[in-house]
């Protein structure tokens, strides 16, 4: 009931900035989900009437990002409704299924964030002023979700050289910061992180060969 009454509030979003709020696309994304998983659970437990309500909030979200969240400007989703801003988290709309990897609409935003956010091998998580001024380092964890929306268009030739320098990267117990300068890979930020690790993990699943193919 909360993420349905908040989805189209403002807030600090992801980034939890700290001296302006909006509404981002990312939230109601994961208000949408958060419904969407609702109806799923209700019509796997048999309860029809719940899972109907449950799947109407979710279109009503959906239906509301898709007209709010999208810039046909930019061919592109944007980070808050009605503006003309890209960030990272709008890599993770296919992650929870709200759009397919090969969705017009998530192919163009894709375009946008290597458009406006990648910097050499790394990806930024925005460009725009924040509290500290203009950003200087890439977000590690943003480039292995850029490599994981690559690999699930089938860009996997893109992907591995990515990962692999991403890999490089690492420092020599393997471990990764939570930012990182993108022109000379000098560690930055909270050490360790876990977010970069974790996405060392999942990208690692997804371009590994599969069973099948091994065995």
């Amino acid at each position: 009931e909360q993420a349905f009454a908040v989805h189209d509030q403002p807030d600090a979003g992801l980034w939890e900035f700290r001296t302006r709020a909006r509404v981002h696309t990312h939230s109601s994304v994961m208000c949408w989900a958060a419904c969407d998983r609702l109806a799923r659970i209700a019509g796997h437990l048999g309860l029809a009437e719940r899972s109907t309500h449950w799947q109407a909030r979710a279109d009503q979200i959906r239906e509301t990002i898709l007209r709010e969240g999208w810039n046909p400007r930019l061919n592109s989703f944007t980070a808050g409704f009605g503006d003309d801003e890209i960030d990272a988290s709008l890599l993770l709309m296919h992650e929870v299924g709200f759009v397919r990897p090969d969705d017009p609409r998530f192919v163009g935003t894709v375009a946008a964030v290597e458009r406006e956010l990648k910097r050499g091998h790394h990806l930024f998580r925005y460009v725009r002023e924040d509290d500290f001024g203009s950003p200087q380092n890439a977000f590690i964890v943003c480039t292995f979700w850029y490599i994981d929306a690559l690999i699930a268009q089938g860009r996997t030739a893109e992907a591995r050289e990515l990962f692999e320098n991403m890999l490089a990267c690492r420092n020599h117990l393997g471990l990764l910061s939570e930012d990182i300068n993108p022109e000379t890979n000098e560690l930055w930020g909270n050490f360790p992180q876990t977010y970069p690790l974790v996405g060392i993990v999942n990208c690692a699943m997804k371009l590994s060969r599969t069973w099948e193919d091994v065995v």
